[in-house]
């Protein structure tokens, strides 16, 4: 999270973003839809297009977090949205760029729905976390101006608590900032160098989002490896939504697989001609059972030499289960190639 100190830039930056997003999602094998989802969502809000998200969507000013005006006013919207707003290009950009290592990574190890709840449930507690937090420092230690009235906004809670959950397994070092540290401590290097060197960032909201991670841990290993039961509710919605398509994907292939079968198993009558092997008596090459025509020459299986009144293509050798079509073909090549 940024606290309010607004700044755009020319779009540059976005054009950037733009660009490493396409390149990382043609190199990775499996495509991931929410991470993709979740970044079009922050960028298409900070830019506010299409012209109907400007007129549904409150302005930065209704959207800022702020605990005193979320309590006070039960403001549900602040509690939800500042997390999807930025303040300029840079903010965006880097955490959106975050947001693409992340959750291409997460997304394809865990899955797309468990993943979606993963992302839902860092996004609740992360701000939870920071409202109590910064109502509890209220109460105990007076910081009113600090933290309880304070303005903040951004996607970086949650991605903080992502980064915990990402290393959590890890016994790999890895590099913060250019500080060498172990993996699983990451997030709160990240958190202390943030705060010295990076000015007007939202300390306790950078906190609650590895609070919210940590958190989100003990609940998943009390589980004991089965989902819990928000992932439970959101498959149960994908499956009932996704129906439609999947009776549409089914008739498709039905239609496609006409009369015949399209990458399907061979019949009993298939397999049994599949393992003799015919000559022609036109090159005498060696065919397949499965095939009507020679693969060397072309002559039809059926037709009759109106010369000699016989049969050029047909005869059948022994069984050869062993024996076959790339077999066939690389004894075509070594016996025309001597």
């Amino acid at each position: 999270m940024v606290r309010i100190r607004r700044t755009r830039g020319g779009g540059g930056m976005l054009a950037l973003l733009a660009l490493h997003a396409v390149s990382e999602y043609c190199r990775s094998e499996r495509k991931p839809p929410v991470t993709a989802g979740l970044l079009a969502a922050n960028t298409l809000i900070y830019l506010r297009r299409p012209a109907l998200l400007d007129e549904i969507l409150p302005t930065l000013d209704q959207a800022w977090f702020n605990p005193h005006l979320i309590l006070k006013n039960k403001d549900l919207k602040r509690f939800f949205l500042s997390a999807f707003y930025h303040i300029g290009e840079p903010h965006l950009v880097y955490n959106m760029l975050s947001l693409l290592w992340k959750g291409i990574q997460l997304e394809s190890s865990m899955g797309s729905v468990e993943f979606a709840t993963m992302v839902a449930e860092l996004l609740v507690m992360s701000q939870g976390i920071t409202l109590i937090m910064a109502k509890s420092l209220l109460m105990f230690f007076d910081y009113e101006r600090a933290y309880y009235n304070e303005y903040a906004v951004g996607f970086s809670g949650v991605l903080f608590g992502m980064k915990v959950v990402l290393n959590s397994l890890s016994d790999n070092y890895t590099y913060v900032h250019g500080l060498l540290v172990p993996a699983r401590y990451a997030a709160w290097a990240e958190l202390v160098l943030i705060q010295m060197f990076v000015p007007g960032v939202s300390f306790l909201g950078h906190l609650g989002g590895i609070l919210a991670g940590l958190f989100y841990l003990r609940l998943r290993s009390s589980y004991s490896g089965r989902p819990d039961p928000l992932t439970r509710i959101v498959r149960a919605v994908c499956s009932l939504f996704s129906w439609p398509l999947r009776l549409f994907r089914f008739r498709q292939r039905r239609r496609i697989g006409g009369r015949g079968t399209v990458g399907g198993s061979l019949s009993e009558s298939q397999r049994r001609m599949s393992s003799y092997v015919w000559r022609c008596r036109a090159c005498t090459y060696d065919n397949s059972g499965l095939l009507s025509s020679c693969e060397m020459c072309g002559t039809n299986r059926d037709n009759i030499d109106d010369d000699s009144g016989t049969s050029p293509s047909f005869e059948l050798s022994g069984q050869t289960n062993d024996l076959s079509l790339d077999e066939l073909r690389l004894r075509r090549v070594q016996r025309f190639a001597t």
